[in-house]
């Protein structure tokens, strides 16, 4: 039985990297380039090798375009497609696997697999990479992005102002911004600059997290947590979402009577993971606890006590 092509390179030698490859070309056939002055036609057979990938292929194009998505598509702690790929092909990500399918397209994010990513352009394959969204332009732009390499550009601009209808109906004025605090795992939180600030900074919040010293990766400890906490209190990851010590804060005493205390909403890892249009139920979340607390302190706290 031949060996597994990574495992092919690593053994080393010209002889066995040819060989790698010959086994590799055997497995896809490239779509051939275009004859001079015929347009290309549209990719029809698309696998997606990338979380991110998988969620924004799916909101653009027909399923039978798509060979094949990431098996963490299919991961509902992080996927907010996971009802709609049923009967998709899921690869773990394998040039075997993606080579199988014959792909006359792979698209991929920025950073992911980059070996991989290398070794399927050397053997013809299209592979086009996705930039990562940090905001919400960033999330109009990969998605105009997949939307023009897979040929749905008109399919991309409805999905685009289906999002910005759904943030316009929860906007809010800027003189009344309740503070917001996202807590994670491991007593992680999101500062300034990352979609889940974005997601609040939409919603009518303002993100508390820049008034913390932060450790590593945006660690909050959660006597600091509890000690100075927001008006609302954001869920980040469900506290029953991993039975591991790394989310024993979420399930501390102290954070779950935190939560009775104070407004409390969650937005899970799927809604901000990847800069997708699942974002815009993260927002609405957000933006109804916001219309909650102000319309509580209208009635017991003096007028402009949310200004920032």
């Amino acid at each position: 039985m031949a060996k597994p092509i990574a495992t092919a390179f690593k053994a080393g030698g010209a002889a066995v990297a040819v060989a790698a490859a010959a086994l590799a070309l055997a497995l896809v056939t490239p779509a051939p380039p275009p004859a001079m002055g015929e347009a290309a036609s549209p990719p029809r057979r698309i696998v997606s090798i990338n979380l991110c990938t998988d969620q924004l292929l799916v909101d653009l194009v027909a399923r039978d375009r798509i060979a094949g998505i990431s098996r963490l598509a299919a991961d509902p702690a992080l996927s907010a497609v996971t009802q709609r790929i049923g009967g998709l092909t899921r690869v773990n990500g394998s040039a075997e696997e993606v080579l199988a399918l014959r792909p006359d397209l792979v698209l991929t994010s920025e950073h992911s697999t980059p070996h991989l990513v290398s070794l399927l352009r050397r053997l013809g394959v299209r592979v086009e990479t996705i930039p990562l969204a940090s905001d919400l332009d960033g999330i109009r732009a990969s998605i105009r992005k997949v939307a023009e390499v897979v040929d749905e550009s008109p399919r991309g601009d409805a999905v685009i102002a289906a999002l910005d209808r759904r943030i316009a109906a929860v906007s809010a004025p800027a003189t009344s911004r309740p503070t917001a605090l996202a807590y994670q795992v491991n007593s992680l939180t999101s500062g300034p600059g990352g979609l889940i600030d974005a997601m609040m900074a939409a919603a009518g919040l303002r993100n508390m997290a820049g008034e913390h010293r932060l450790g590593p990766a945006g660690r909050l400890p959660l006597e600091a947590f509890v000690a100075r906490p927001p008006d609302l209190v954001v869920l980040a990851t469900l506290p029953d979402a991993y039975a591991t010590r790394t989310a024993d804060n979420l399930r501390h005493p102290a954070m779950r009577d935190l939560a009775r205390r104070r407004p409390t909403t969650a937005i899970d890892m799927p809604l901000w993971l990847c800069g997708t249009p699942a974002v815009a139920e993260g927002i609405e979340r957000l933006a109804r606890q916001r219309r909650l607390i102000v319309e509580t302190a209208a009635r017991t706290e003096p007028r402009g006590v949310f200004e920032p």
